[in-house]
């Protein structure tokens, strides 16, 4: 297994650890700079946020301000006209207090931006490389046909993609296409958005692709401590992590909501992200916090669904995110009223 990763042709190499930024806009300022620098000072050197992330970008320039060249920075931005990438890149560099972003990404798009194309985003981009502002241009994206025309286009010096050990044959064959372009491939959701509880499977199967690097959501110290260890130690896939994932693999079989957050805001107010998946949340985590009388307000809130399916049309997946929502809903009275039980 391969500790170390190459993203392709931007010519960086750093150990199969990244940190992903998102979850640390929801802990103050004082515990994301311990945790960013404890990442650090521990080995992580690929640090991942984003303008949407609220204050991820101000926390990461906090904690690395005089240590910037010794480490690799990636944001994004989801700007839908090259002027607003220029504002976004502007304000990123400010919050990152840095003069330049080692991979900007295209945050999501629902195309391909091009050079020459309408929304201008590409040729920003080429414009702010040339400027020093950026060394390389990146995509993430959740859907597989975007992220298949950025691969061939040739464009692209990274994919950021949704790769984890539930991953199908389809997002493997992305994985060898961007081995094959020679182009960086950064996965995230490698724990699936919370439903892997398992990071040395999470991990092990990771590492079976060299061309790889998972980015881990980091917001508690424990957390962090794990990936940290695997530095030295990385896990190795065993016979039990085997069980496990193939456990895994039946077990979330089928449409299941990944928590991404595309289909929010709802107009009905639902928190469409975790009602979507609190079957699984109440089985794969501990209960008794989902079914608090904050939870059950939570839940009961779907009774309020107009089915106007925006949800439906914003998800990367194609999940009927209606039909999900009701189906959830249902599980949820049953355990509540002692008909499931949702311990072993």
């Amino acid at each position: 297994m391969q500790n170390q990763v190459r993203l392709g042709k931007t010519g960086i190499v750093v150990n199969k650890n990244g940190f992903g930024a998102l979850p640390i806009q929801r802990v103050s300022d004082e515990t994301a700079v311990y945790l960013l620098r404890k990442a650090y000072e521990g080995g992580i050197r690929f640090f991942d946020t984003a303008r949407a992330y609220s204050d991820s970008e101000h926390k990461l320039g906090l904690a690395f301000e005089g240590i910037r060249e010794n480490l690799y920075i990636a944001t994004k931005s989801g700007a839908q006209t090259g002027e607003a990438m220029r504002e976004d890149l502007k304000k990123s560099l400010e919050n990152l207090k840095t003069d330049y972003i080692d991979i900007y990404q295209f945050h999501n798009p629902a195309f391909c931006p091009r050079p020459g194309d309408d929304s201008g985003l590409y040729d920003a981009a080429l414009e702010a490389k040339k400027e020093g502002k950026i060394r390389h241009i990146g995509i993430t994206n959740h859907r597989i046909k975007v992220a298949q025309e950025a691969i061939e286009s040739g464009l692209y010096e990274t994919l950021q993609f949704p790769f984890c050990y539930l991953a199908t044959d389809k997002d493997e064959a992305l994985v060898e296409a961007c081995r094959k372009a020679d182009m960086g491939f950064i996965a995230m959701k490698a724990l699936s958005g919370g439903m892997i509880t398992n990071s040395a499977a999470a991990y092990a199967h990771a590492g079976q692709f060299e061309n790889v690097l998972p980015i881990w959501g980091v917001q508690r110290e424990r957390e962090l401590d794990e990936f940290l260890s695997y530095i030295d130690n990385p896990p190795a896939m065993t016979k039990e992590l085997s069980q496990m994932i193939e456990k895994d693999r039946k077990e979330l079989a089928g449409d299941f909501c990944r928590g991404c957050g595309y289909c929010m805001p709802c107009p009905a107010g639902i928190e469409i992200n975790t009602c979507a998946r609190m079957s699984l949340l109440l089985r794969r985590s501990p209960s008794a916090g989902w079914l608090t009388e904050q939870g059950q307000e939570r839940m009961l809130q779907i009774e309020k669904c107009l089915y106007c399916n925006q949800c439906s049309s914003k998800c990367p997946y194609g999940l009927d995110t209606p039909a999900l929502l009701q189906k959830n809903l249902e599980d949820y009275k049953n355990v509540l009223a002692g008909k499931v039980s949702v311990t072993e």
